[in-house]
């Protein structure tokens, strides 16, 4: 292979920008030794990295003894396997079946692990669903970015297209590049708390769309879609004939006016499929964790030829390690409440600090107060700036001379915006909001 090509074919790689390739652009830029102050980053969604949080005892026991027992070192088997089932299985009845298919004892263990993790997800997600789901509908992967390739590579064709909501997550569109899925992008509306816009979604869909994507609670924008109006995205999506990918990472960190509500409950009216993992919810972005989930009560996804799809796709995947699945049922099942509600009111309080700090910087706006998720978007004045040409210019001098990372809006769909992510410790949050403050004093232009 040399200078792009294999075997005399040219490789195209995408151009996209992504959230961890321009977060690592700023902080190569920065040069540490000539600062006595410390970086501040408020670019990327890992709330590990600052000391308020912290998953639950309950995770890392369970994970300890389910690696200590030694009966986890070995594959587990795909995915696949369980959710070709048609129903749970007695496990006496399975057992049984092992006996006479001449299954070996720890092949047995591992396919009964694998059944038992399927279920307690399934069991986990039902709680706020109409319906039961069952092992069958689950999916295991590692991590949502998984789960997200999956959703696009299974809905693939040539001449598909995709709707993806702006601003949005940047890796369904690295996704959907390397699957050569056309991307058609419809707006969130700031003015009415990033609402999808639904007349868009039609004029955008035609015979060849394959899904709409919602991402709830939202991630850049910190919104938190209501019943009702995730109801109307429903029955759009159902006038349309796509499905929809609902992506839910953020599921149940909310904190405003609206609860959360899956997109799963409205699986009646047009078929789902829900992606979501441990990772921010229990505070464990880095045990990749996932899940891919057909919310689908009238049984579309339960078509021969679509299971087997399915199916022979995650075959060929790595999922989580084994003995991070043989934890889950325990996790699930044992963390308390209160462990949810004190990440819910760190959330709020350092989200609360975010709002009401920005309001003190006259470039910088913020036209929706956040009420879900880790993320806010930001509107930036230029007018207001003297050497600044634009968000980009914006994030890279203000990383050199104040040592704050926040990313530029371009990165997620909208230029001259900013996110931040207020998943941060409370004192360093004020620090590097003040900073901020001061950059943009700094270089405000001097009027009359």
């Amino acid at each position: 292979m040399e200078n792009g090509t294999v075997n005399g074919y040219e490789m195209d790689t995408p151009k996209n920008i992504t959230i961890k390739g321009i977060l690592s652009l700023l902080m190569e830029s920065i040069d540490e030794n000539n600062h006595s102050r410390s970086v501040i980053s408020l670019g990327m969604g890992d709330p590990t990295a600052h000391s308020c949080f912290h998953t639950t005892h309950v995770a890392p026991e369970a994970v300890v003894d389910a690696l200590q027992s030694g009966k986890f070192n070995g594959y587990a088997p795909t995915v696949g396997l369980p959710q070709t089932r048609r129903q749970f299985i007695n496990f006496h009845s399975f057992y049984f079946l092992a006996f006479q298919l001449n299954i070996d004892f720890i092949s047995f263990h591992l396919i009964t692990i694998c059944l038992l993790f399927c279920r307690a997800i399934a069991e986990h997600l039902s709680r706020d669903l109409p319906y039961k789901l069952s092992s069958d509908d689950v999916f295991i992967t590692s991590g949502c970015t998984q789960a997200i390739d999956v959703a696009l590579a299974m809905l693939a064709r040539p001449g598909a297209n995709i709707l993806l909501p702006r601003p949005g997550f940047p890796i369904y569109e690295l996704c959907a590049a390397f699957r050569h899925l056309e991307v058609r992008h419809f707006d969130l509306l700031p003015e009415k708390g990033w609402e999808v816009d639904l007349d868009t979604i039609e004029a955008l869909a035609d015979q060849n769309t394959v899904a709409v994507v919602i991402i709830n609670p939202g991630n850049p924008c910190g919104n938190v879609y209501s019943y009702q109006h995730l109801k109307k995205i429903a029955e759009t999506a159902e006038k349309l004939k796509v499905l929809v990918i609902a992506d839910e990472v953020y599921g149940h960190l909310v904190f405003g006016r609206n609860p959360f509500v899956p997109m799963g409950v409205f699986g009646s009216i047009v078929p789902v499929l829900t992606l979501g993992s441990l990772s921010k919810r229990w505070i464990v972005p880095g045990w990749r964790l996932g899940w891919f989930v057909t919310s689908d009560p009238s049984g579309m996804f339960r078509n021969p030829k679509v299971v087997e799809r399915i199916k022979k796709y995650f075959d060929i995947l790595g999922g989580p390690a084994t003995f991070i699945q043989a934890a889950v049922p325990g996790i699930l099942e044992l963390t308390d409440e209160v462990f949810f509600k004190k990440t819910i009111n760190i959330l709020k309080e350092s989200s609360d600090i975010c709002f009401d700090r920005l309001k003190e910087i006259p470039c910088i706006s913020c036209p929706y107060k956040p009420e879900g998720s880790m993320a806010m978007m930001m509107k930036l004045n230029l007018s207001l700036l003297e050497d600044i040409s634009d968000d980009i210019d914006f994030c890279f001098k203000l990383a050199r001379e104040e040592l704050v990372i926040i990313l530029p809006g371009t990165a997620v769909g909208l230029k001259n915006w900013l996110r931040i992510t207020f998943a941060a410790d409370p004192v360093a949050l004020e620090e590097a909001l003040g900073r901020v403050k001061s950059f943009c004093l700094r270089h405000s232009k001097q009027f009359e």
